[in-house]
Parts: structure tokens; C-alpha cells; sequence
């Protein structure tokens, strides 16, 4: 049985991309646990403009239309933080977003009429930052989900993000009003220094008046995140956010470690080498918030009440598809993944928003940038985002999917149990806690090798 370090030798993304899948775990095991942000494959910067668009009506004709996943994405914020690599940008001007409104409405119509008969099961409202725009703004979102997307808004669970500058009562009227049960919002330090440093100029005051008022306003599950490994942070100044998200009674706490990306404020600093910070702060995390009766179910996401998964609904991102609606939504069928074009300069975002709100309706009834998931690509996908579930992959459930077994289709997942860091029975195949650390590698490792390549050659703009 092979073993591996905690505290590592580095090895840098650049290297593992001219790994793949038949690379020896134990080596990348040797290396960083954080070699790559994981939370989907494959990853968006896979994606390429499709030789010929491609007509929603045919790629939605043979998929199970009975739980889709709708996420509408709103590519403004108020401020444009150190860390982030998301499709937004920060004050934008009104006309602009007077008009990506009017297309995403327009947007909606033509999926509706694509899709035929469908069931959308969930509702979720990113970006950026949605609670950027006016309460009049905010109706208009509810209101193109209700009527043009034919969402019964008291009966769907509805989740959207928040900034703790942009939480207010009005605003909050209307997510009540709308029937939203889950309201995210991104803290990320609850120590203003730490956030001051990760490039987020926060204020204590902000953070205490949002939580209190969300608290008010009764919703019914509050997520807050928090980010590890930041400049100036200290075990003790970490654990006491990990402490401030418990004491305001969070019903879900996402833990990120800090990536610093290219092109991002922080990334233009230069590269730092931080790894034991980042894994030691991970480990405290874990064993104060499981003392304090929070369920770890990734790598990222702590979960307090057991009932959250049946006010949230029962989409599972391997299996069930999603509506992408916006110009950084993603949407996903069994086969292609598709979305508009991504950038994270603010002249790059921009240049896109405005490309997406020149669409004609024919243009909007087409996909025209992605990714075609052949059948290997399908079944690393759901191999991949069930392995790094905590409850792990049931390798039964894979054969009713693909009618092959998962060892036989990817015989080095074997090596998760020679290197001790997980266990495969008769019909599971379960990371260990120390698996689960290294969520990010083992993902990456699982990435096929037209999956890295494009990666590898994508130019960020």
C-alpha cells in the first residue's frame, strides 16, 4: 500500500498538463493539493466556438426534460474582487444593463419555445452579483422566470447570491415575495484586514447589518462563504470566521482555499507558495465544524440541517440538465455543454455582454460555443462529480447509466485504494478524509487528455 505526504513537494499545474489519466497517483499525491479550482468538468475553458451552431430544438429533443436546473446569471457587481475570475464586471452603465435584461427575457422566450414540454425543479440566480440590481430589476428576473419560463416560483426551490453591501430590506421584500428559500452570500473573512488583503475593501459594519437582516427576513437556509489561505491570515484569525459563520447560525458553510488566477487583481502580484496554510486551515475547519454538528459533504460544502436537501430539491448536477440563461450561463445535455464565449478583463467581459445583447432571436435559439461530450467524456463527468462527494459513487448506479463498469471503463481508479485513500467495495467506490483533501488533485488527474490539452492551449483574455 503506497503512502504520500500531507505537507508536499510541489508540483505545478503546468507540469500535471502534460499528465493524464495513466499517470502513477502517488506522484501527483507527492505534489500541491491545489493545483486546480475543480467544480465541474469540463471545465469552461474547454469550451470552443462550434463549427456550425447548433439548433436548441435538436439538442434538447431526446434529453429527459422532467428536472432541469435553471441558472440565470448576472455578470455585474459593485466591486471587482482580488481573487475573482468570474464572468462580471463591476458598475457597469444602466443602459448597459437595461439591455442584457431586455435579452435575457428574450433569451428565455426562445428556450421555451425549444424545449417543448419541460419541468424546471430548481432555480438558482449568480454571477457577479445579482442583489447589484435595483428591487425593480430584481422583479423583472422573477418575473421572466414566472412568465416566460413558466416557473411556479411558490412551489421551486429558489437560491440567490448576495454581497454584503447589496443586502437590504427592499431588497429582501422581494426575494420574500418571490418564495427565494436560499439566499448565498460571499463573506469570505469575517476579519476585515484578511479581506482587505484578498483584494475585497469590506466593511464589518455591511457584513453584521446583511446577516442580521437576512435573519429578519426569515429565509429559510442561509450559506455563507469563507475563503482559507489568505494573505495575513493566521489558524487563529481563520478559525475565528469559521467560528462568526456558526454563530450566525449558517445552515450551509462553502469553504474555498484561495486560488490566485491568472489575470485577477491578486494574480498580477505574482505567485505565492502557501500550501501547508492552506491544508492545515482546511483540516482545523473540518474538525471545529464537525463538533459542531455540520455534515461535511465535499471537499467545500458543510452542512448543518439534514432537511436542506429536500428544500433545495433533488437535482443531481452528473445526471440532470441545466438552462443556462445570460451570456456566462452555462448549459448543460448529456452530450454538449454549451455557453458564450468567457473573459475576465473588464474590456473582454464587456466586448462579450455586448455581442450577447446584439443576438437575434435566431441567434439565441442556437448554442454556438461548448463542448461535444462524447461517451468516454459522459461517464468521466459523472465518475468525476460523484467520486468527490463525500458519500462517494455507487458503482451500480453507473452500470444502469452506461451499462459498462466503471473499473473496467477507468481501471486506474484502482489506485485510490493502493495509495490508501479510499475504499472500493461491491458497489461504492468512497474517498477517505484524506482523499477528500485532495479533492482537486484526484479531479484533475481524472481530466481526459483532449479535455487538458484544450485547457492547456486556452488563451485567457
Amino acid at each position: 500500500m503506497k503512502s504520500f505526504s500531507l505537507y508536499p513537494m510541489r508540483i505545478s499545474f503546468c507540469e500535471l498538463s502534460l499528465m493524464d489519466s495513466s499517470t502513477d497517483l502517488t506522484t501527483l499525491l507527492a505534489g500541491s493539493p491545489y493545483l486546480n479550482y475543480l467544480y465541474s468538468y469540463p471545465h469552461k475553458t474547454a469550451y470552443r466556438a462550434l463549427k456550425k451552431p447548433q439548433s436548441l430544438k435538436q439538442l434538447w429533443q431526446a434529453e429527459d426534460k422532467d428536472a432541469l436546473f435553471l441558472y440565470m446569471h448576472i455578470p455585474f457587481c459593485e466591486m471587482r474582487c482580488g481573487f475573482c475570475n468570474l464572468f462580471t464586471t463591476a458598475n457597469p452603465q444602466q443602459s448597459l444593463i437595461n439591455r442584457y435584461l431586455d435579452q435575457l427575457e428574450q433569451q428565455a422566450l426562445q428556450i421555451d419555445k425549444a424545449l417543448g414540454n419541460y419541468n424546471i425543479t430548481n432555480l438558482a440566480i449568480g454571477g457577479g452579483t445579482p442583489s447589484y440590481l435595483t428591487t425593480v430589476e430584481l422583479q423583472r428576473l422573477f418575473s421572466i422566470a414566472q412568465h416566460s419560463l413558466g416557473i411556479n416560483l411558490a412551489s421551486t426551490p429558489i437560491g440567490i447570491e448576495v454581497s454584503p453591501a447589496t443586502v437590504t430590506e427592499d431588497r429582501l421584500d422581494v426575494f420574500v415575495e418571490n418564495q427565494v428559500n436560499r439566499i448565498s452570500i460571499g463573506i469570505e473573512s469575517f476579519i476585515v484586514s484578511e479581506a482587505n488583503a484578498m483584494g475585497r475593501p469590506q466593511k464589518q459594519q455591511d457584513v453584521e447589518h446583511a446577516l442580521c437582516l437576512i435573519q429578519q427576513a426569515n429565509i429559510d437556509i442561509l450559506n455563507i462563504d469563507l475563503i482559507y489561505g489568505g494573505e495575513g491570515q493566521s489558524l487563529t484569525s481563520w478559525l475565528e470566521s469559521v467560528a462568526q459563520a456558526i454563530h450566525w447560525q449558517a445552515d450551509e458553510i462553502y469553504l474555498y482555499p484561495l486560488y490566485i488566477r491568472p489575470l485577477t487583481g491578486l494574480g498580477r502580484k505574482g505567485e505565492r507558495h502557501w500550501d501547508d496554510q492552506r491544508m492545515n486551515a482546511y483540516l482545523a475547519a473540518c474538525d471545529v465544524l464537525g463538533k459542531a454538528g455540520y455534515q461535511q459533504i465535499s471537499m467545500r460544502l458543510f452542512r448543518r440541517k439534514a432537511s436542506i436537501i429536500t428544500q433545495q430539491g433533488e437535482y443531481h448536477c452528473q445526471e440532470d440538465g441545466m438552462i443556462g440563461l445570460g451570456c456566462g450561463a452555462r448549459s448543460y445535455t448529456r452530450a454538449m455543454h454549451y455557453s458564450f464565449d468567457y473573459a475576465v478583463k473588464r474590456q473582454g467581459v464587456l466586448d462579450i455582454i455586448q455581442q450577447y445583447n446584439q443576438l437575434d432571436t435566431q441567434a439565441l435559439s442556437q448554442a454556438h460555443y461548448g463542448i461535444v461530450l462524447n461517451e468516454e467524456e459522459q461517464k468521466r463527468r459523472y465518475t468525476l462529480l460523484s467520486l468527490l462527494q463525500c458519500e462517494g459513487m455507487s458503482r451500480h448506479h453507473y452500470k444502469q447509466l452506461f451499462n459498462t463498469e466503471v473499473l473496467d471503463d477507468l481501471p486506474q481508479l484502482q489506485q485510490l485504494e493502493e495509495c490508501a485513500i479510499a475504499r472500493i467495495d461491491n458497489d461504492t467506490i468512497r474517498l477517505n478524509a484524506q482523499g477528500i483533501a485532495y479533492s482537486d488533485v484526484i479531479g484533475t488527474w481524472l481530466y481526459s487528455s483532449a479535455v487538458r490539452r484544450k485547457m492547456t492551449e486556452y488563451q485567457t483574455r
